[in-house]
């Protein structure tokens, strides 16, 4: 029997939200994945299995442009901007968003905002 802990509860969400929740060609999957100290976004195509475009805070030019600033709201700000402008790059606009079990505020909800001010429509 598995020990209930906060992951194991994150996991079981991820998988119920996974079910409804699929990317393809025309429309990827926009996740998100937190650790303490960092985030990460990315588009994949389910179909496939494939990432198509991804972004995190630990890349040097979105480091360099949030060392002024503190927090990490912020640096979610910065890395869904910039999954936006990539996804923009290669031609992505519509996306579905997927939380990954995470609730949906703080620095879940600064990724998908900076996102959709950036240009994706989810």
């Amino acid at each position: 029997m598995l020990k209930r802990t906060l992951k194991t509860g994150r996991f079981k969400r991820a998988t119920r939200i996974r079910k409804k929740v699929s990317g393809t060609e025309a429309r990827p999957r926009l996740t998100v994945y937190r650790s303490n100290t960092q985030i990460y976004a990315q588009l994949v195509n389910d179909l496939t299995g494939s990432t198509l475009v991804s972004a995190s805070s630990i890349v040097k030019n979105i480091k360099e442009n949030i060392k002024g600033t503190k927090g990490k709201i912020e640096m979610s700000k910065a890395v869904g901007k910039e999954i936006a402008k990539k996804a923009l790059d290669a031609n992505i606009t519509e996306v579905v968003f997927d939380r990954n079990g995470y609730k949906y505020h703080g620095r879940v909800k600064a990724v998908a905002d900076a996102a959709r001010e950036a240009g994706l429509k989810f």
